[in-house]
């Protein structure tokens, strides 16, 4: 089914969605410090707070992706969005630290659901011509959500606690359940869902998926992205020139965010999106050297991140463009998920790892081989697809 309009009001509905969905990420790592004076006796055992949610991503992102279409999309965000706003609620008692892990793994169900069912959802409605945009948009929800918290979430929650920020993030989803409950019709996605393979099939079902050129592209590629993302963001910091270092940590993300919805947009209307990911990989890693052989400068790093921003916003909009049946779009973002997660799962370690003995060089090589490895996922899939 081809569009020849696009609904913007409901695509605004479901980005929202999608910011909530990040924020079950940025509620915890905006407000840290606060849960480790709450939490004072979990010791290291605190970033498991935020991490166990990418664990549980790791783990479901396909089967999630296979459950979504043979449970239908409307449901599957309906019934994410409420189960997300009743584990805010319970979190907004700060029950014990085992007890808010156990709510947290509970909330990576919803976040998954929605981080498979929202973009197909998107890509869905969307008119071919309006299709670029949107994705790109959807490409940003996390940056946008990470800034948004930091402005307006922390400074809620120092005021009246942390139970204040977790209560406003249950109620915008409750709110957002509702209003999609009103505004999100039946039977947008017309194909069948392909058949429950059952347990033992789910292996060899990860195995087809990941073999396929255009359902597992945009996911291996996206996953040497999220290794570097987060990380360099984590750990550059110190390596930055102490006069710049604040304002360059504040610009290094929006430039990315600034460049997938100005240049990264316009590229898509005349470039495939695959082109365009490998020629944001080619200006990140040239930043990158320009970091290596100028350490000091500052236009260096916010190139790079720049750059980055039109790999972020090409990569989901190559799902749709490569996989044009909505089963197989949801198969693909629940690969994009669970890579997703697992490149933040390891990425920072990997960088520390590297950054120990090598410092500066450290970062950067990382930097190289990550997207190295990007581009050659992406050229081997583009030759097994002709």
């Amino acid at each position: 089914m081809t569009r020849d309009t696009t609904p913007f009001g409901l695509i605004a509905l479901l980005l929202l969605a999608g910011m909530t969905a990040a924020a079950q990420f940025a509620k915890i790592s905006a407000i840290f410090p606060m849960l480790a004076q709450t939490y004072p006796q979990a010791g290291a055992s605190l970033g498991f707070l935020v991490s166990i949610i990418s664990l549980t991503g790791v783990l479901t992102g396909l089967v999630a992706g296979m459950l979504v279409a043979r449970i239908g999309f409307r449901r599957v965000v309906l019934l994410a969005l409420v189960l997300g706003a009743l584990v805010s609620g319970i979190q907004a008692l700060l029950p014990s630290f085992g007890w808010m892990l156990v709510t947290r793994a509970v909330e990576g169900v919803s976040h998954i659901a929605l981080v498979v069912a929202l973009p197909t959802l998107i890509a869905r409605l969307a008119a071919v011509r309006h299709r670029p945009y949107v994705m790109t948009l959807w490409g940003s929800y996390f940056g946008v959500t990470f800034a948004l918290t930091a402005w307006a979430g922390v400074p809620l929650a120092q005021a009246h606690g942390p139970q204040a920020l977790f209560l406003l993030h249950g109620a915008l989803m409750l709110a957002l359940a509702a209003a999609l409950a009103r505004a999100l019709p039946s039977g947008l996605i017309d194909s069948a869902p392909p058949p429950w393979p059952g347990l033992r099939g789910l292996l060899a079902r990860h195995v087809t998926i990941y073999a396929s050129p255009r359902i597992a592209a945009p996911a291996l590629g996206w996953l040497f992205y999220t290794l570097t993302f987060v990380a360099i963001l984590t750990v550059i910091p110190p390596y930055l020139p102490q006069a710049t270092r604040a304002t360059l940590t504040f610009w290094m993300p929006l430039a990315g965010l600034i460049t997938s919805l100005t240049l990264g947009a316009q590229l898509l209307r005349i470039l495939p999106a695959v082109t365009i990911i490998l020629i944001g990989l080619a200006c990140a890693s040239l930043a990158a050297l320009a970091m290596w052989a100028a350490p000091a400068a500052f236009l260096s790093p916010i190139a790079l991140f720049a750059a980055l921003g039109l790999v972020q916003g090409a990569s989901f909009t190559a799902i749709p463009q490569l996989n044009p049946d909505p089963n197989d779009q949801a198969l693909a973002n629940g690969a994009l998920a669970q890579m997703g997660n697992l490149g933040n799962l390891l990425g920072t370690p990997i960088l520390l790892a590297m950054a120990s003995p090598m410092g500066h060089s450290g970062v950067i090589l990382f930097a190289l081989l990550a997207y190295a490895g990007c581009a050659a996922v992406h050229l081997h899939a583009a030759a097994r697809r002709r």
